[in-house]
């Protein structure tokens, strides 16, 4: 399938993720001490960062008219939507950083040198994380799907706070309010 338009989404067309658990033991872990190249070309090392931290994760955000990873890439439950979800982070970005958020990241496991590209191309305000080499993901124990023969992460958002994850939002759907919801979440538990 030719992806003409990734932003506009008919989500009543698309499966919705069930909440399988696979994050249910999130909340409350530390943070491990991995360093992840960013878009910004800084190296960044979550458990590192004082105060408020949101990392929303996605499996891969496409490219405009390019061919999907695989044909039936919407059908997938929780795959279409990354850069619906990528760009209400990129929308709010202002408000969440109000709202508490010292730190806004985007995390996949695509290799920097796409992302660079996406995050150039939807005019990013906050760095998006590679963990092409899976270390985060497996060291948290990430829900993964498995696609045309790559591990890919699935949607979630963490609110992490001085190294420690208090919050998860998993699954997350329609992704593009995502942001939305975490902000809620940000104002109705302050700092």
């Amino acid at each position: 399938m030719n992806q003409k338009n990734l932003l506009d989404v008919d989500w009543s067309k698309i499966p919705a993720p069930q909440d399988d658990g696979a994050a249910a033991h999130l909340v409350g872990m530390t943070i491990p001490e991995i360093s992840l190249l960013a878009t910004d070309d800084s190296s960044v090392t979550l458990s590192a960062l004082p105060g408020r931290t949101v990392v929303f994760a996605y499996p891969r955000t496409g490219e405009p008219g390019k061919i999907s990873l695989v044909d039936d890439w919407d059908m997938i439950p929780g795959a279409r939507g990354c850069t619906p979800q990528t760009c209400s982070f990129r929308d709010l970005f202002a408000e969440l950083k109000a709202g508490g958020a010292r730190h806004v990241f985007g995390l996949s496991t695509q290799d920097n040198v796409y992302q660079t590209e996406m995050a150039s191309r939807l005019h990013l305000p906050f760095p998006v994380l590679s963990d092409e080499k899976l270390k985060l993901t497996r060291a948290l124990n990430l829900p993964t799907m498995q696609v045309a023969g790559l591990t890919l992460t699935k949607r979630l958002a963490l609110i992490v706070d001085d190294g420690r994850i208090t919050h998860v939002f998993y699954p997350v759907f329609p992704p593009d309010r995502n942001a939305a919801d975490v902000l809620a979440w940000l104002k109705e538990n302050p700092r």
